[in-house]
């Protein structure tokens, strides 16, 4: 079993930052790729950002690409989303989750395990 903790949401005003932490523990996934995902009141969860578990390469929806950056820290077992330049529509609840090897990056099914979430709001 895999234990995913998000930390670091908040409020914010437009075109602020925030950096979103994912501390990783139990089956540890250093091994595994990784992603962020939210999801707004009434939507789908939609993919946000994907990293390889080297962290050689990077994922990212258009909607954030240029002002988030995801990484990793494999030694702390830990992934980072750091988001700057933000907008009330990137307000949602956002999960860290463990990719299962082989699977898609920007679909929730192929992710096996997820975090409880972090609230981020954005206000204009």
């Amino acid at each position: 079993q895999v234990q995913l903790v998000e930390s670091g949401g908040g409020l914010v005003q437009t075109g602020g930052s925030l950096r979103l932490s994912c501390a990783a523990s139990g089956r540890t996934s250093s091994s595994y790729a990784m992603g962020w995902f939210r999801q707004a009141p009434g939507k789908e969860r939609e993919f946000v950002a994907g990293i390889t578990w080297s962290g050689g390469r990077t994922y990212y929806a258009d909607s954030v690409k240029g002002r988030f950056t995801i990484s990793r820290d494999n030694a702390k077992n830990t992934v980072y989303l750091q988001m700057n330049s933000l907008k009330p529509e990137d307000t949602a609840v956002y999960y860290c989750a463990q990719r299962r090897s082989g699977s898609t990056y920007d679909m929730p099914r192929g992710y096996e395990y997820w975090g409880q979430g972090t609230q981020v709001t954005v206000s204009s």
